[in-house]
């Protein structure tokens, strides 16, 4: 994990990937280096990643691995930190699939985020706030 020094140094990235913690956190961290999802993805290349408390850092999105029952993905609990029981419920007796994620980089301080409202998976950088309120 490479820590960014200055905001103003920050680049945003044209989207940003919603997770929960603690895994948000684990992956700016770099502990996390497979976040699990439903579906696979096209996006590649430096996106953000956003949790409850803003744009917390950022990660490279190198490759989508799978699909995976959850049995498999328990051989690589090393990489995606999740329990059994969190892979199972979240499946729904689908597979699953790993995005593989490398270079994560922590923000010294979150960037604050207007969501809509409702369920969603990505952020633009528009919704992405450079400057803290007066």
């Amino acid at each position: 994990m490479r820590p960014v020094a200055e905001r103003e140094e920050v680049t945003i990235p044209a989207r940003s990937l919603v997770v929960r913690e603690p895994w948000a956190s684990l992956i700016v961290g770099g502990r996390k280096t497979w976040e699990i999802r439903r579906y696979p993805t096209r996006v590649r290349g430096r996106i953000g990643i956003v949790s409850g408390r803003g744009l917390i850092g950022t990660v490279r999105l190198v490759e989508v691995l799978g699909p995976f029952t959850v049995g498999e993905l328990l051989r690589h609990v090393e990489k995606h930190l999740a329990p059994e029981e969190v892979l199972r419920e979240y499946a729904g007796g689908s597979e699953l699939y790993a995005w593989v994620l490398e270079e994560p980089e922590e923000f010294p301080e979150p960037f604050q985020v207007e969501r809509p409202r409702g369920p969603r998976t990505w952020v633009t950088e528009a919704q992405v706030r450079r400057t803290t309120p007066p």
